[in-house]
Formats: C-alpha cells, sequence, structure tokens
C-alpha cells in the first residue's frame, strides 16, 4: 500500500511534467498558428479585392504581388507610416491588432488604421480591415475601394460562431457580391453608409438602391451587426478620403 506522501508526490510529478509538456508543444506551435493566421489574413484581403484562386498555397506569394503598398494612418487620416518593402507580411500596418485599436477608438484614445493599396489591371485598389459584431459572436472582414475612394470592387466577411444557413451566409459569395459597384458616397460628395436591407434593396427609393444590398433572409442580427461594421470602420476612414480625393 503506497502512503499518501507518496500518491501526492506522484500526482504532482505527473502534473508538472504533463504541463511541461504543454508549454512545449505551444511554444512550437506557436509559429506555425501565427503563420496560419497570418495566410488567412493575407487571404481575405485579397479576396476582397478580387483577386481570384487564393488559397492556403499561394496566399503568401499572391499578396506580395498585388500588395503594393501599405500605410498605418492616424485619426486625422494622415499617413504617419508608410511601407513598400517586401515581404509585406512584416509591415507595420500588417501587424495592427484591430481588436486593440478599436478599444482604444471606444475610450477616446489615439489610435492607428492599416491600410492595403493593391494593384490589378493597372489600377489602384485602396482595401480597409474591419471587426465587428454578430449575433454570436466577432465578425471581421476587408472592403476594398476603387481609387475614387467611393466605389466598392469587393468585400470579404467571416464570423467565429454565427448560424449556419442563417447568419453565417455572410461568407457566400451570393451575399458579398451584392457589394460590388455599390458606392459610399452621393454624387455630392457626401458620405452615405452602405445598407443592409431587411427585405431587399428594392424597398429603398431608386436613387438610394446604389448603396444598399439585401439582408440575409432570417439572418436579421448578424445583417445589422454587418452594416454597423462597415458604417463604424469607413466613417474612421473618412478624414483619410477626404485628403486624398
Amino acid at each position: 500500500m503506497y502512503s499518501n506522501g507518496y500518491i501526492f508526490r506522484y500526482a504532482a510529478i505527473l502534473v508538472i511534467i504533463t504541463a511541461s509538456l504543454l508549454s512545449l508543444a505551444a511554444m512550437l506551435l506557436k509559429p506555425f498558428q501565427e503563420r496560419n493566421r497570418a495566410i488567412d489574413k493575407m487571404q481575405g484581403i485579397l479576396t476582397s479585392a478580387s483577386v481570384t484562386d487564393v488559397d492556403a498555397k499561394n496566399a503568401i506569394s499572391l499578396f506580395n504581388k498585388y500588395i503594393t503598398e501599405e500605410q498605418v494612418i492616424n485619426p486625422e487620416g494622415e499617413v504617419i507610416d508608410t511601407y513598400k518593402e517586401s515581404p509585406k507580411e512584416e509591415g507595420k500596418a500588417f501587424m495592427i491588432d484591430m481588436k486593440k485599436e478599436n478599444y482604444k477608438k471606444l475610450k477616446g484614445k489615439p489610435y492607428q488604421l492599416p491600410l492595403y493599396i493593391a494593384e490589378l489591371n493597372g489600377k489602384k485598389i485602396y482595401i480597409i480591415p474591419m471587426l465587428g459584431t454578430g449575433l454570436w459572436g466577432p465578425i471581421w472582414g476587408n472592403i476594398a475601394l476603387a481609387d475614387d475612394y467611393k466605389t466598392v470592387v469587393g468585400v470579404f466577411f467571416d464570423h467565429e460562431g454565427e448560424t449556419p444557413g442563417l447568419g453565417a451566409e455572410i461568407t457566400t459569395e451570393n451575399f458579398q457580391k451584392q457589394f460590388i459597384g455599390k458606392q459610399i458616397f452621393d454624387n455630392k460628395g457626401n458620405y452615405v453608409p452602405l445598407e443592409v436591407v431587411k427585405g431587399g434593396v428594392k424597398k429603398l427609393p431608386p436613387n438610394q438602391q446604389i448603396h444598399g444590398v439585401d439582408a440575409i433572409s432570417g439572418g436579421t442580427i448578424t445583417s445589422k451587426g454587418v452594416q454597423a461594421m462597415l458604417d463604424a470602420t469607413l466613417k474612421s476612414y473618412l478624414p483619410y478620403f477626404k485628403k486624398h480625393s
């Protein structure tokens, strides 16, 4: 019969060994996890710019091919950092943690905004990362604008836990392709938020339909989350648009 002291020491040793192995595994796997997150981020950026056939194998090479410049912007719309070197994933803009910057903005503290500039077919595309809240958790993505700073070239959305067949439909091509060609300014140069319309964009007046898309049937809260995310993000970049348009 083993004594209580022996059993305690044996259990303690097992716990220490297990914890050490888990820590070692986490440390060894961290670079791979960070690489995978970076690749996912690149895929989302490129997809929003309508770069086709992007996958995990070619995301890095395509990102460095099409992204010609990265900028870091302050709330006044001033460019405080520019990066044109390669690899592009080492740029300051790529390293920005949107969750931390959004928190700073919420608290009224100075914050930074990332901007990616791609070049496709001789034209510049401005890609803006987004972070928001859906029904069950975070949603995020990118919106790409033409060089007029008002016409949407494409979008990309993803989520953590929206309902399959409902809110999770924000990841589908059918939902995302609606945004292509939509505009965030009217003919007078006034900012107009993109509207995700419950019941369909045809409910809007004809002259407003250029600013709207159909909401997801049965995914009302997620659709509202997408709209709020788009509006909050684009408003933050308005000073930059005004300085450069």
